[in-house]
């Protein structure tokens, strides 16, 4: 079993830093209201805290012949047998996306199923994909 971190560069980084600045700014904004109803920093605190779950939970690993992917409250399997073909360096803008980051990987499998990940290193991933299944199509996406 081999665990492989999430990419953590991009827009996560600075929704993590406004959503933690917000709390903190409203309190010191009015620190009557935090005083006399303290329970009201809870709506606050409940972004935050979903934030942080996704971005310390996302994470992928090759176990039993299988991509497992997890990010706060997406988790899955992939069979590798199933896995058709992998574009990398390419972003998914729609669609299920256990990741963190931009230009990650796009993974079709079965017929017509697909889902974003973004790895630390693709190419590390990729290589132990493809030793598992070497039918595995491997396109390079370059942009325009």
């Amino acid at each position: 079993m081999k665990i492989y971190k999430a990419n953590r560069k991009g827009f996560i980084n600075y929704l993590l830093i406004g959503s933690l600045i917000l709390p903190i700014a409203i309190f010191f904004m009015d620190k009557s209201t935090f005083s006399e109803k303290p329970f009201i920093l809870l709506p606050l605190l409940s972004p935050l805290i979903l934030i942080f779950w996704i971005y310390f939970d996302t994470s992928y690993k090759i176990e039993n012949n299988e991509l497992i992917y997890r990010s706060g409250f997406l988790r899955g399997k992939i069979g590798i047998p199933n896995i058709k073909e992998i574009l990398k360096g390419k972003t998914m803008w729609s669609g299920i996306k256990p990741a963190l980051a931009r230009n990650g990987m796009i993974i079709k499998f079965n017929k017509y199923d697909e889902i974003y990940i973004a790895p630390e290193n693709n190419d590390e991933l990729i290589s132990d994909l493809v030793k598992l299944n070497s039918e595995i199509k491997i396109t390079e996406y370059k942009p325009k």
